[in-house]
């Protein structure tokens, strides 16, 4: 949690006066301002979405067929090779 000196940058929301409610009733049961159960509350569910694009887990199976997949040489893939080999517009010899 960053301290309150680093807080240079303001968040305002819109909600409803029910959702302003809960957020009031759940800070009062952590014992919060309603501030800190947001940023709080917020910071965690950035993680968790965050941590699916940082993370993953696979089982032993899965992953001995990962580690097959990155140590096998690369496919031959004859159109792709095809293009890099062919000269683009920024090769010709008559430009310029």
């Amino acid at each position: 949690m960053p301290s309150r000196q680093s807080r240079t940058t303001k968040l305002d929301l819109r909600l409803s006066p029910d959702a302003k409610a809960r957020l009031n009733a759940a800070a009062r049961e952590r014992q919060q301002s309603v501030s800190q159960f947001v940023l709080e509350s917020a910071l965690g569910r950035a993680d968790e979405t965050l941590a699916g694009r940082q993370r993953f887990a696979l089982d032993a199976d899965r992953w001995t067929a990962f580690m097959a997949a990155l140590d096998a040489p690369p496919r031959d893939l004859p159109r792709l090779r095809r293009l890099l080999d062919e000269p683009g517009p920024f090769d010709s010899s008559s430009a310029g």
